[in-house]
């Protein structure tokens, strides 16, 4: 049966930025699909999600993590091992936005931004894959890109040049371990209800200027991202890399 592909019992997903708004969205969609979740994040306790995870059945870790730098990295994947037997799927949801005008950007901001949403991303992805590959088995990576994947926004240029970044990042990895059977693959949300956005929504006239640009009349929720990963992360996408899937409300297709 095609439903059976898309179930993940049996599977363990570390989740990076799991204690609210997307990532604790997703991590909730992929227990629901039956996996095990180590959440890694720098906020603890993630008391909220592990409750919500658990209320579906499945086992939670959490692992308090400074994403700014790769310093914890081996911490985060020897403690799925040790606690969940092991890893098969990772989702690089982790991300921070700071917004200045290009023209006064200062560099701690710069760099900040740069190494949480692509330095250690990448160097977690690489050491999850090298692990996989050494191991001979196969794997899923969902990395977190956004619509300034595509486009340049304003105000916010390490988030965009980060997550143009993470997209081509993810074409590479998807042609380089596609022959490991390791797929990776991105998702990029829409304009969703996050703290991200707060002060976005927060300011009724870029508010009514944003949604009048998404077809769906609406901001994204967390929900919205779930069918996307659990897709992502399955064996219903074994074909599948290299490849981003927009949850945008439409808004790119405008």
């Amino acid at each position: 049966m095609i439903l059976d592909a898309f179930k993940l019992e049996g599977k363990v997903a570390i989740v990076t930025g799991a204690a609210r708004g997307l990532g604790q969205g997703m991590a909730v969609g992929l227990a629901e699909a039956g996996a095990d979740v180590l959440g890694v994040d720098v906020l603890s306790p993630l008391d909220e999600t592990r409750a919500r995870v658990e209320a579906v059945g499945r086992r939670f870790v959490e692992v308090e993590a400074d994403l700014s730098g790769t310093s914890d990295i081996d911490r985060i994947l020897k403690t799925a091992e040790e606690e969940l037997g092991g890893f098969d799927i990772l989702v690089n949801n982790a991300g921070i936005i700071r917004r200045h005008p290009a023209h006064e950007f200062p560099v701690e901001d710069w760099d900040v931004v740069m190494n949480v949403n692509l330095r250690t991303l990448f160097f977690l992805t690489q050491a999850f894959g090298k692990a996989l590959i050494d191991a001979k088995r196969p794997g899923k990576v969902v990395n977190v890109c956004s619509m300034l994947s595509y486009s340049g926004g304003i105000l916010v240029a390490p988030y965009t040049a980060s997550k143009s970044a993470v997209a081509g990042i993810t074409r590479l990895l998807g042609n380089e371990w596609a022959p490991h059977g390791i797929n990776v693959n991105g998702i990029a949300p829409g304009y969703m209800a996050t703290d991200n956005t707060a002060p976005l929504r927060a300011d009724p006239e870029r508010s009514r200027e944003i949604l009048s640009r998404v077809p769906m009349n609406r901001w994204g929720t967390p929900e919205d991202l779930c069918g996307a990963v659990v897709f992502l992360a399955s064996k219903a996408s074994d074909y599948i890399t290299g490849t981003i899937v927009r949850v945008d409300g439409g808004w790119l297709t405008r």
